[in-house]
């Protein structure tokens, strides 16, 4: 078996954690599974990538561009993960991804025929975000979020052990009628429900190769993707002393960062705080949005001495002035923390450019 998936969702709805989660549960019970990690930052790491590495995840990149566009590097890829025994590969797509279906699956299948079997494409969305569209409050973004889901084979509703079970029926009951032709399933990367029904539905199903209707040029989509910038940056901290708190240093720059985007007018749908230390030690720290509290999804074991950091976000805000506000975060933070800093790569720009 060669099955190959695309995960897509918004920004902060879960992918990397829950391809994360299903490579290894899939290697564990199935057969060797593998995840590609895709962003649009050029020459970049992506914070993705890093860390399932450090998470002991069979990973790899792809940068500079979008899945839809890179088939040949794409096809490549998959081609490696499979000679090593991959029966199962699923790669994410950047933060908007509409049209994925159409540029990857119906572009690998007329470019690539038999290349792989195509898995059904599985769009994630989290309750937050799920609640904003079904009260009619994301925005422009609603049009993003709807077109998403529209391409979907099946849609996981992800982050599920936020929701009781009234709530949890309510939003699969809107999704049932709204979205009637994809399957749904509740998953948890945090507590593994659901990852045994998701690895049979991408084992056993198929890519449906509908082509919905959307209206790739509406005002809408193009208001959201020229008011989204990226930011990406890479650098080594030199700690001064034996008892630096590393997720302290993560937490505080991430709410610096969100404090400055706030004040600004904008908005951070996803900043993601990724620092390793030795011996495969890490700490990880994401911003969901300005009005939410900071999660550190992984803690740091012991103190540390010299970090690895990798920052990268999505904001609603125009390039240079994120530039500016993030710029200015890690150098104030860092400073309190008295750190010395190695810039080695950094990369912003405006999707709307």
């Amino acid at each position: 078996m060669k099955k190959f998936s695309v995960f897509s969702g918004f920004l902060g709805s879960g992918k990397t954690t829950l391809m994360m989660a299903l490579t290894q549960y899939h290697t564990a019970r199935y057969g060797k599974a593998a995840m590609i990690s895709n962003d649009l930052g050029e020459g970049v790491t992506l914070a993705d990538h890093k860390l399932a590495q450090l998470g002991g995840c069979n990973t790899s990149q792809i940068t500079d561009e979008c899945i839809c566009f890179c088939r040949d590097v794409l096809t490549e890829r998959l081609a490696a993960r499979f000679a090593e025994g991959c029966e199962l590969v699923v790669s994410d797509i950047p933060g908007f991804g509409v049209g994925a279906q159409e540029h990857v699956y119906h572009g690998l299948a007329e470019a690539y025929p038999g290349a792989c079997e195509l898995a059904p494409f599985t769009v994630l969305v989290e309750p937050r975000n799920l609640a904003l569209l079904r009260g009619g409050q994301a925005g422009d973004m609603g049009f993003i979020l709807d077109a998403q889901l529209r391409e979907a084979d099946l849609i996981v509703l992800s982050k599920c052990e936020l929701l009781d079970a009234r709530e949890r029926e309510e939003a699969l009951s809107w999704l049932a009628g709204r979205y009637p032709w994809a399957e749904r399933l509740p998953v948890s990367a945090k507590s593994g429900e659901g990852l045994d029904a998701l690895c049979r539905a991408l084992r056993e199903g198929q890519a449906s190769m509908r082509r919905p209707e959307i209206d790739y040029d509406a005002d809408d989509l193009q208001n959201a993707m020229g008011s989204l910038s990226e930011y990406y940056l890479q650098y080594r901290a030199l700690v001064c002393c034996d008892d630096f708190d590393g997720d302290a240093y993560l937490t505080e720059l991430a709410e610096a960062i969100r404090r400055a985007v706030r004040e600004a007018g904008g908005e951070v749908p996803h900043c993601k705080l990724l620092a390793w230390g030795s011996e495969g030690d890490y700490g990880k720290a994401d911003l969901l949005g300005t009005d939410r509290p900071i999660e550190l999804a992984h803690r740091f074991t012991r103190p540390c001495t010299d970090l690895g950091v990798l920052l990268n976000a999505s904001a609603v805000c125009p390039d240079e002035t994120l530039n500016r506000l993030v710029g200015e975060a890690v150098a104030a933070v860092s400073e309190r923390y008295r750190l010395e800093l190695t810039v080695f790569k950094k990369d912003h720009f405006g999707l709307g450019e």
